[in-house]
């Protein structure tokens, strides 16, 4: 049996199962490589905003059966609503076994508070979050598609992926002031709360840095996303790091044995009853 990495916390964000850019193996395998105490999804998990019953592969149904397993195994799952799947919103509260879905969390890490919430509650507050939305539209998802066809090619040449959309949303300066005025107003309401961490997804940037101001300091985290930079934030040994897949996986194993070769209508039957475990 393969050993896994114990984790306190661990937090992904930005999944968006049910479309063509989300890199569900990849998840997969990292979720299957770790063992956390608690397991946050910090917000669209699956894109509602996307779904479509033409589209939702066996690997996606894969990791939600994954989350389920491993609730039901003793792992405190919180589900964090994002902009793509707040119509979970109004279950805001609501736990079912060893899952809970919130809209914001706070938690108690050695003393210090960590403030975790997807982020998208800010838009309205930033000039340029039009950009964002208008990228996270159809164009984007042809982009992705595009990119993926790019990066299989890499991959057979023994090539590093490479990301389309990251390198234009890099080199847009609406996009970068965009993020640069997130991770501030974010901060900046941290320090005035009296957070020692905050944690956010949203932007599909991951990141740690310490901000300061007069009033103080908090450590800003962004868990990334699992479309562009397959990314998570990890807390063990009182200190937070930032898990990449791509640099990372030797850390990683290969995703569950029991659920490799079941069939969709196996998957689906074993997520719809998988509440018995938890009565």
């Amino acid at each position: 049996m393969k050993l896994k990495r114990k984790v306190e916390v661990a937090v992904i964000s930005d999944v968006h199962l049910g479309t063509y850019g989300c890199h569900a193996k990849e998840l997969l395998t990292y979720l299957s490589s770790i063992e956390p105490r608690k397991l946050v999804l910090n917000g669209d998990i699956v894109d509602i905003w996307q779904f479509s019953k033409r589209y939702f592969p066996k690997s996606h149904l894969k990791v939600i059966k994954k989350l389920i397993d491993m609730a039901a195994d003793g792992v405190e799952v919180i589900y964090i609503t994002g902009n793509h799947d707040e119509m979970l919103r109004k279950f805001s509260g609501t736990s079912i076994g060893n899952i809970r879905i919130a809209d914001k969390v706070v938690l108690e890490l050695d003393g210090k508070k960590a403030w975790i919430f997807h982020g998208d509650v800010f838009d309205m507050a930033l000039t340029n979050a039009k950009f964002l939305a208008k990228l996270g539209g159809y164009g984007y998802d042809l982009l992705i598609l595009l990119n993926r066809v790019i990066n299989w090619c890499l991959v057979k040449s023994g090539r590093e992926r490479y990301s389309l959309s990251k390198k234009i949303k890099n080199s847009v300066k609406g996009a970068l002031k965009y993020i640069n005025d997130f991770e501030n107003v974010v901060s900046e309401l941290a320090i005035q709360q009296h957070y020692d961490y905050v944690i956010c997804g949203h932007i599909h940037q991951p990141k740690m840095m310490i901000k300061e101001n007069k009033m103080g300091k908090t450590m800003y985290l962004n868990s990334g996303d699992w479309i562009e930079n397959f990314s998570a934030l990890e807390y063990q040994f009182k200190r937070w790091k930032i898990y990449n897949y791509q640099h990372d996986k030797l850390s990683a194993f290969y995703g569950d044995e029991d659920i490799k070769d079941m069939n969709i209508k196996d998957l689906i039957a074993a997520i719809t009853i998988i509440d018995q475990k938890n009565q």
